[in-house]
């Protein structure tokens, strides 16, 4: 039986990690048994069961990735106004 990434379980509900957790250990038991046959059945539904924690996580990466570009850009924004405040400091001592 494969198990998920760490991250993905920690966003399971608690539903939805006891499920995985049983049916991990009625893969594991099955698959002790060489009853591969099952077991890819099992895995089956386990992968099914963790999709709404993957899109969770996918949601998480692009709403972190939105808040960096927000960032970055009022930073950059900041610079620019930076640069035009010693510009316009510039003209007024050459005046």
């Amino acid at each position: 039986m494969r198990h998920c990434s760490v991250q993905v379980r920690g966003l399971l509900t608690r539903d939805e990690l006891d499920r995985y957790n049983a049916l991990m250990e009625v893969g594991s038991y099955l698959e002790s048994q060489m009853r591969h046959d099952l077991s890819y059945t099992v895995q089956k539904e386990v992968d099914l069961l963790i999709q709404p924690a993957i899109e969770r996580l996918k949601d998480k990466g692009r709403a972190r990735d939105a808040a960096t570009a927000q960032y970055l850009e009022e930073k950059r924004i900041a610079a620019l106004q930076a640069e035009l405040a010693a510009l316009d400091e510039e003209d007024e001592k050459d005046e």
